[in-house]
């Protein structure tokens, strides 16, 4: 039997594995391209990058005791109030299985919590699969902002996160 997916602040013990399952699923959708996380330098040290700033976080998935995927986000400098959801991936075992939902409710609590009352992310019309996750969750398209890091990415979504606090999974 299953124990149910929990979730904590990443650790140093955790980059490995995630840096791993995000290649994977990069390499998947052919998004191990320059302009993609795939070639961010923080990617195989995640930790480093996210703890001990006030201004982003990142969260491991446990199935098991197993680190099956993460998510983060990290304040958007060019819009008020604004969170950017960042690196969130699963890796293949555990795919439709509703963990992805239960990944975005967490950061949304998460990045609200922190004063953050919109999420931004950017994605990739090869992501299919994560675009329906993101409009099911209320995401909204927007046109691409101008102060984009990631060059291949081509789709924008924002939500507000003001109306789902309390209604979250």
């Amino acid at each position: 039997m299953r124990e149910r997916i929990i979730f904590r602040e990443i650790e140093e013990a955790d980059d490995e594995k995630l840096a791993m399952i995000i290649r994977d699923n990069l390499e998947t959708y052919h998004l191990d391209i320059p302009g993609t996380a795939y070639f961010d330098e923080s990617l195989d040290h995640l930790s480093q990058y996210y703890l001990g700033d006030d201004d982003r976080a990142y969260f491991v998935a446990l199935l098991d005791g197993e680190v099956v995927g993460g998510v983060g986000f990290q304040k958007l400098d060019f819009m008020k109030d604004t969170a950017e959801l960042q690196k969130l991936y699963l890796a293949d075992c555990v795919k439709g299985q509703g963990i992805s939902y239960k990944m975005m409710s967490f950061i949304e609590e998460n990045a609200f919590s922190m004063g953050f009352t919109q999420m931004y992310l950017e994605t990739h019309s090869n992501l299919v699969v994560a675009m329906h996750l993101y409009e099911k969750c209320g995401y909204h398209l927007i046109e691409k902002p101008a102060e984009v890091v990631h060059s291949a990415m081509d789709r924008f979504y924002l939500k507000n996160l003001l109306p789902v606090v309390g209604k979250l999974i």
